[in-house]
């Protein structure tokens, strides 16, 4: 008994509310943190409060982890949030001193709180391999023209072709056509005039290309994981709706039956 009132009350709407926006109101806490003026004028309050909010948390997992029991350990997202309430538990000192950064962590439960974000980080999950095979298809378009660039341009252009690393980085900096024509091709065109013919086909093949086989394949990944979403649905009304016919039917035949029962007694009793 007890434990079916503490499942009702973690999945009330009302406290799945109350959570998120105790988490909202702790990222806006964690930002206020890195500023030393605030902190001088109300470091202890925030820190109190901090605690506060934390103590929530624990208690929050502690009924999940009580109502669940072995669910909770094979639901991933129950996972993270159990992960990232622990993080933030661990002392930040000494060789953890780097876990108080973590704490900001605790913000990406609202990914796990709320179901619509949920479904896109599920689906991007799920684009993972096909974005797998997509980087590895780029990862070599760079090797290959991280090698000509660096046999072309490294004499004339060690800063930014000097070496296999260096034509990577730079390569990289033209994808994202952050000053790729400016500072980059028309300085190198000054000494290879044709120099462009390689830096457009590049950017070609990379940014216009890959970039948008990426996108492609993550909006795929959303629209499967929203028609199967959909289809599970659809599955879960028709299976309702047989149950209710089956249990029509069944309420026919009985009423059917009393009304047969009914007549032979009125038979009975005229005659």
């Amino acid at each position: 008994m007890k434990h079916s009132r503490l499942q009702i009350f973690i999945e009330d709407s009302r406290v799945q509310n109350f959570i998120i926006s105790l988490i909202l109101i702790n990222a806006v806490l964690l930002g206020m943190e890195t500023s030393p003026a605030i902190m001088e004028q109300v470091g202890p309050i925030i820190l109190a409060v901090d605690r506060i909010i934390l103590s929530v948390f624990v208690v929050e997992i502690v009924i999940r982890i009580y109502v669940y029991r072995l669910a909770f350990w094979r639901d991933p997202w129950s996972l993270f949030d159990f992960v990232v309430v622990t993080i933030a538990l661990i002392p930040a000192s000494g060789p953890f001193a780097v876990l108080r950064a973590l704490r900001v962590l605790r913000v990406l439960r609202l990914l796990t709180m709320i179901p619509s974000m949920r479904r896109v980080v599920s689906a991007l999950l799920g684009a993972i391999p096909g974005l797998a095979s997509i980087g590895v298809m780029l990862l070599i378009f760079y090797y290959v023209f991280a090698v000509i660039a660096t046999n072309l341009f490294a004499d004339t252009h060690p800063e930014w072709f000097g070496n296999l690393g260096r034509s990577f980085y730079t390569l990289f900096q033209i994808m994202t056509l952050e000053s790729w024509s400016m500072g980059i091709v028309r300085p190198i065109m000054e000494t290879y005039p044709y120099a462009w013919l390689f830096f457009v086909t590049f950017i070609l093949i990379a940014t216009f290309t890959m970039l948008n086989l990426f996108i492609a394949i993550i909006v795929n990944a959303m629209q499967s994981f929203s028609e199967a979403e959909h289809q599970e649905t659809v599955d879960a009304l028709h299976q309702a709706q047989e149950h209710i016919e089956v249990d029509l039917h069944k309420e026919i035949q009985s009423l059917r039956a009393e009304i047969r029962e009914l007549k032979q007694l009125m038979l009975h009793k005229g005659a």
